[in-house]
């Protein structure tokens, strides 16, 4: 009896061997440690493929993760109790081939269920022994009409059936032939009346028929993006070539000047050789016309002895002698992320536009390869002239008036637009927007107001007053920086209500201040000192090397977020800015790049720099702004 049982469970247990992905008998099962779910591993592979950009793994069950080491599914633990009934399995059945060939047993009669079938009955939906498929034959008038077929052409594969409805472990007399797409299960018809009552129910042929074309969809879809994917890598080695081509031009406009370069040091040298030649062939004469006068006078000397040896004492003549160094709902998802047409193409571009640039003749190097540049993308004509500007967004500032009332807010298309949360008759002569979107403004040269974002006032900072007004800047930290035309800059909580520092500058004006993330402070003398300055300070006062324009040009600084600082020199007179980006060396500025000259529109000294993104700068002056792109 109990060995009637265990046969009487076979068929059940085998769906417990079945991998949910291939939906095959499990091949090396491997176990999610997460969750506890097994598939083959060959599966968990497949599967692992279109995440590698993952370190870990999402159950396609569950949904839960299990983290993934440096060898990723390799490393997963096998299931050794699931492969081991798959191994059982394989040697009751004969072998794994041996599953397909196992004649099932009869299912249209209660009384032949031992029964091996001989047929199928496509009307009935049931497997048919010799007694049933005889009496669907007979029954005429009960099986009129019923489409048989033989069991061996459903085994050699001419005929194909489908599955049979799982009856319902609830209902045990009812076929589980609808799914509740609610639930993700499948049901039958008392189920859906008991539990899924206001469920989203579909019939099972329905279900595998829409599940069919989602599939039959996703497969096409997968095809034609292999084909564009594999066109784009064909392309991408097309602009592949395309960038060995462009460095290959560099390079052989480098080899090209150092020829030059060589051929020229080489004819300086030869040059220096032969005049130093010239040089030695001269002295060498020189020493030649030495060494024969002296000869000469030798023989004369002896000349002279030999005469006076011949000669009577007391009768002796005298002579004078002159001596050179990076399952279906995840495959949509992946199926939809847009394909990278432009990128290589991009890439292709910049190196198209690299560019050499020799050095001049008065240097001894060969040049350099860089393409630092600035290009004003928009120019746009402020209602008045600006009196402070500070960042909005990434792409656009708002500008303040100290004539008249309102912010504008710009952006690098041009577009415009007022602010509208704050009094409609405020004049505002510096501001900044602080993480929150609240925003300070000054009035004058003696407070600070603190806006909500929706526009009601939080607090007020009072400053010791000066002739001019005060100009605001925030840190990275939220706190609020004030410059108030004196030598000190306040620094105070983003509340306004604290005042945490007063930094002591040693110029008799600081006109306006950044500061970075390691808490220094770029300040700026703008136009009110001669010579214009920019200097970086720490909390304590100390201050590095200034960084001082000519007479007549002024210095004004904007801090990125990486902490390189750009200087814009603005010389009114010849209508030029130079702007130059340094690193910071401890308190000091180190010049990395010095960009193109542009030549604006400049009708006053007043200006305002603001770094808004790595690649954009907005600049204003008088009644200009300029969005400045940024090419590195």
């Amino acid at each position: 009896m109990a060995q009637q049982t265990e046969k009487e469970k076979a068929p059940s247990s085998l769906e417990n061997l079945t991998c949910p992905l291939c939906l095959d008998i499990f091949d090396e099962a491997t176990i999610l440690t997460s969750c506890g779910h097994t598939f083959c591993r060959k599966c968990l592979k497949n599967y692992d493929l279109s995440h590698q950009d993952l370190d870990h793994m999402i159950c396609p069950l569950c949904r839960k993760i299990t983290k993934l080491s440096a060898n990723r599914v390799g490393n997963l633990l096998t299931n050794v109790t699931v492969n081991r009934l798959v191994d059982n399995h394989h040697a009751e059945c004969g072998g794994l081939n041996a599953v397909l060939e196992m004649r099932p047993k009869c299912t249209a009669s209660n009384f032949h269920q031992q029964s091996e079938a001989v047929s199928f009955c496509r009307t009935c939906n049931n497997y048919l022994c010799i007694n049933c498929d005889c009496s669907h034959e007979l029954m005429t008038s009960v099986f009129e009409g019923h489409e048989i077929v033989s069991i061996q052409d459903i085994i050699n594969g001419k005929v194909n059936i489908g599955h049979l409805p799982e009856k319902c472990s609830i209902h045990k007399q009812e076929n589980k032939d609808m799914f509740c797409e609610d639930c993700k299960v499948h049901v039958c018809l008392k189920c859906v009346i008991v539990g899924h009552q206001h469920h989203n129910i579909k019939n099972q042929a329905d279900f595998e028929q829409q599940l069919r074309l989602k599939v039959n969809d996703l497969v096409q879809r997968c095809a034609a993006k292999k084909i564009e994917l594999e066109k784009n890598i064909q392309n991408v080695e097309v602009q592949r070539h395309e960038v060995y081509t462009a460095v290959q031009k560099l390079l052989e406009d480098v080899s090209q000047a150092y020829s030059i370069k060589v051929k020229r040091l080489e004819e300086n040298h030869q040059n220096l050789i032969e005049e130093i030649n010239a040089v030695k062939r001269r002295f060498d004469d020189d020493l030649s016309v030495l060494k024969f006068n002296n000869r000469h006078r030798i023989k004369s000397i002896c000349s002279s002895i030999t005469l006076v040896s011949n000669d009577r004492l007391g009768r002796l003549e005298t002579d004078s002698l002159s001596a050179h160094t990076l399952l279906c709902e995840e495959l949509d998802a992946m199926l939809k992320e847009a394909t990278d047409h432009t990128s290589a193409a991009a890439i292709t571009k910049k190196a198209q536009e690299k560019r050499f640039k020799p050095a001049d003749n008065t240097r001894l190097d060969l040049g350099s390869i860089s393409d630092p540049n600035l290009q004003v993308i928009q120019c746009v004509g402020l209602r008045r002239v600006m009196s402070g500007m500070t960042q909005y967004s990434d792409d656009s500032v708002a500008i303040g008036y100290g004539d008249t009332r309102g912010i504008d807010i710009f952006d690098s298309a041009g577009k415009q637009e007022q602010y509208a949360n704050i009094p409609s008759n405020m004049k505002c002569c510096g501001l900044v927007f602080q993480q929150d979107r609240s925003i300070c403004i000054s009035t004058g040269s003696k407070e600070a107001h603190i806006y909500s974002p929706n526009g009601s006032r939080k607090s007020t900072i009072h400053v010791k007053g000066s002739i001019y007004s005060l100009k605001l800047n925030r840190s990275p930290s939220d706190e609020i920086l004030i410059a108030n035309n004196e030598k000190q800059v306040y620094i105070y909580d983003p509340t306004g209500s604290t005042l945490k520092h007063t930094v002591q500058t040693k110029h008799n004006i600081t006109r306006q201040v950044s500061a970075t993330r390691s808490a220094l402070l770029v300040s700026s003398s703008c136009i009110y000192t001669n010579p214009s300055v920019v200097t970086v300070y720490d909390r304590d006062g100390n201050a590095g090397q200034s960084l001082r324009a000519p007479s007549g040009v002024y210095l004004y600084a904007a801090v990125t977020e990486q902490d390189r600082v750009y200087v814009a020199s603005v010389d009114n007179e010849k209508g030029s800015v130079v702007i130059r980006l340094y690193d910071l060396d401890g308190l000091n500025l180190k010049e990395r790049v010095e960009f193109n000259v542009l030549n604006l529109m400049l009708d006053w000294d007043w200006c305002y720099l603001v770094s808004l993104s790595p690649d954009m700068l907005a600049f204003a002056c008088d009644k200009k702004l300029y969005f400045i792109k940024v090419s590195l």
